[in-house]
């Protein structure tokens, strides 16, 4: 009886007490253990110095004895903003890349039942890019969490403005899209944000390429330089913020015939486009402030800039990621259970004028005196001797001659102008007259008697 009414202890209790004793051990080994202190014949270094493949002596909270002190914030539980960016920079790119195979498994299952014009390939290639570069930023993070070097610096200076640019580029082509732009539509909203991208492409690799390959230069930056190289960028964040938001205003003041589900899922992404894209600039102002002018004012500069650009790249990745990838994936996800769904039935379906009467009748044309049927009203037959016949209403339009009305016995023939003695000449030659007479002069009686008893002799002659 003791054992069956016995019941285990809930997950969440066995968590804590998990927890609990992991955090007592922990205490335990650095109270054990103190870090011991730099040694006291190194120099002091200034506040604001990073120091790069340094090596220090100290035991880290949380990371091995052995480890590079580059990647020291990826395990140190005393500045814990690196662990907790790692944590959320790895949800973000998991969840990332399952949109991403989700989608494409999605469109390879449905892509049988789709038309050649319907769209789906460039709406297909676009979110494939939208969500490469969201994954991009997210897997970026890890590089801005490990200290400057020269592996990480020319990784930060590239990725950063491309994968940027990347994702602004869908989000433009996908506003212009929206407005109806002929060049967005199909496989060139794509191609359009593949072409804005290789722009900042160019950029970022021209500035390496003159730095570290011409001039033999470290790669070393300052913060204004960093934000410099991002110009191209701000650019196209501030287009995609003036074409969203034209889509949002064009979208309530438009009225389709498209229906009403397909009106409100328009309205609804370009809702969502525009407040991903406010939320992206309201990032960027942050950002640049704080790198350019903030850290510098508080006395945090450079503690901070790494710390900055991280939280940059995973608030803005969740951004990207929420805003428009989720968004997109839904609707495409309606489309296509509406796409499964048969043609409309109106079976059952009830006029809300239904209690009008004389509205359900069906309607032969006779209510109106223009399309009245000449069998229905005798029209055609001859009334008897003394009968009245009715009198009906007539458009003024109307002919009153009726086809039902001839009389085959009758001759409706129109009379056309005609000539007599069309075979008779209408001038004579006076050498003919030698031929008719015997050289003598006739008055004029006697020559019509002699033309009209000899017609077809004269006709000729005279010819």
């Amino acid at each position: 009886m003791i054992f069956s009414s016995w019941k285990p202890p809930s997950p969440l209790l066995l968590l804590l007490f998990l927890f609990l004793s992991q955090w007592k051990e922990i205490s335990n080994s650095t109270t054990s253990n103190p870090p011991t202190a730099i040694a006291s014949n190194s120099s002091p270094l200034p506040p604001d110095t990073i120091v790069i493949n340094a090596t220090f002596e100290e035991a880290v909270w949380g990371c091995g004895a052995g480890l590079d002190p580059a990647y020291r914030y990826l395990c140190d539980r005393h500045a814990v903003w690196g662990v907790v960016l790692e944590a959320l920079a790895s949800l973000g790119f998991l969840l990332s890349a399952g949109l991403l195979l989700g989608l494409l498994l999605r469109a390879l299952c449905t892509c049988r039942r789709r038309s050649k014009g319907s769209g789906l390939g460039g709406m297909l290639a676009s979110m494939t890019l939208f969500l490469i570069a969201t994954a991009g930023l997210f897997a970026l993070t890890f590089a801005f969490i490990v200290r400057l070097g020269p592996q990480t610096c020319p990784v930060r200076l590239f990725l950063f403005g491309v994968l940027f640019a990347l994702a602004l580029g869908c989000l433009l082509a996908r506003a212009m899209a929206l407005l109806g732009f002929a060049v967005a539509r199909g496989w060139g909203e794509p191609a359009l944000a593949l072409g804005l991208f290789t722009v900042q492409v160019v950029i970022g690799a021209e500035w390496l390429l003159v730095v570290l390959v011409r001039d033999g230069l470290p790669c070393e930056f300052t913060q204004e330089e960093f934000a410099m190289l991002q110009i191209y960028v701000l650019c196209l964040l501030a287009v995609a913020l003036l074409l969203s938001l034209h889509a949002v205003c064009r979208s309530c003041r438009s009225y389709g015939y498209t229906g009403g589900n397909g009106r409100w899922q328009g309205r609804n992404e370009a809702a969502m486009l525009f407040l991903t894209v406010l939320l992206s600039a309201a990032i960027w102002v942050v950002w640049i402030v704080m790198m350019t002018w903030g850290n510098g004012r508080i006395g945090r500069r450079p503690r901070w800039d790494d710390p900055v650009l991280s939280v940059v790249l995973v608030a803005n990745g969740g951004v990207f990621l929420l805003g428009h990838g989720l968004t997109r994936v839904t609707l495409f996800c309606q489309e296509e259970a509406q796409a499964k769904e048969g043609p409309l039935s109106f079976a059952g379906w009830t006029s809300p004028h239904a209690e009008i009467p004389g509205l359900s009748s069906v309607k032969e044309g006779q209510e109106n005196g223009s399309f009245e049927n000449d069998v229905g009203t005798g029209k055609g037959r001859r009334p008897g001797r003394g009968a009245a016949r009715e009198p009906t209403l007539k458009s003024p339009y109307e002919s009153g001659f009726s086809m039902s009305e001839i009389d085959p016995e009758r001759d409706y023939t129109i009379p056309r102008p005609q000539t007599t003695n069309t075979s008779q000449p209408l001038l004579i030659q006076t050498h003919n007259l030698d031929v008719l007479g015997d050289g003598a002069s006739l008055d004029e009686n006697e020559l019509q008697m002699k033309l009209l008893s000899t017609g077809g002799t004269s006709g000729e002659n005279g010819r």
